[in-house]
């Protein structure tokens, strides 16, 4: 059972990077390349040399995006499966569908929406090289931590839920998450490399079409997995979940 979800799951992982890979073709490569622009102009008035192109811009844009789109799908939904697969057993009875849709969610705001309200992606032109170490493993402590607060704010709502309730459990949960959330946002150092001449709507509109492709992939991939998982799983199993 678990072979056979994750092969949808990478399946549905794939589809949802293709539909991103078009969202960010339409909103998030006129951004860059005005980004690129930009930094090419600076350098032109610093008299710096730019810098030779080991890969053509045409191809990162096409060929090489569509290539990290894809391996990037792939991946998460192979581990969205499994991760369904364990949770469709232990956690609260709810329809494939329904779960798929919940993971989907809570996938997002870990992997995405905590990490990048510390630390939002960037267009080129934006960051020194420098620091780039620094950020890098910034980030990626930022996206451990909020695993960590994920799982600890889930467990403490299912102990809290045989006390006061599932509703007043689940409430409490939430709210020890935002206020890890906040304590660990505040606790890391902050980064600000932004250009004072960057033009913000160039900023902005990067940033929007950054979460926007994001928001695609994980939505796509939970309605997309939840279907093909709900053909998947034994009728039986379904039945007794809803009975129990």
């Amino acid at each position: 059972m678990v072979g056979r979800l994750l092969a949808r799951g990478m399946v549905a992982g794939i589809l949802a990077a293709l539909l991103s890979f078009v969202f960010a073709k339409i909103f998030g490569e006129p951004q860059v390349g005005l980004a690129i622009a930009f930094e090419a102009a600076q350098d032109a008035a610093a008299g710096a040399a730019p810098e030779p192109e080991l890969v053509s811009r045409g191809v990162q844009a096409s060929w090489g995006l569509l290539t990290a789109v894809l391996m990037y799908g792939a991946a998460y939904g192979g581990i969205f499966s499994i991760v369904f697969a364990f949770a469709y057993q232990r956690l609260a009875a709810l329809s494939p569908r329904s779960m798929a849709l919940l993971l989907a969610g809570v996938g997002f705001l870990t992997f995405v929406l905590i990490p990048d309200l510390k630390y939002p992606p960037n267009p080129p032109a934006v960051g020194q090289e420098e620091t780039i170490g620094l950020r890098t493993e910034m980030y990626f402590a930022m996206v451990g931590l909020s695993i960590a607060i994920s799982m600890i704010s889930l467990l403490v709502g299912r102990a809290l839920s045989h006390v006061v309730g599932y509703w007043n459990g689940a409430v409490c949960g939430i709210a020890l998450g935002i206020v890890l959330v906040a304590v660990v946002q505040f606790g890391l150092p902050d980064i600000n490399e932004v250009p004072d001449n960057f033009p913000a709507v160039i900023l902005w509109r990067f940033r929007e079409a950054s979460i926007g492709m994001q928001i695609v992939l994980w939505s796509v991939l939970g309605v997309v997995f939840g279907a093909l998982a709900e053909k998947c799983l034994p009728l039986t199993q379904s039945v007794a979940r809803k009975t129990s």
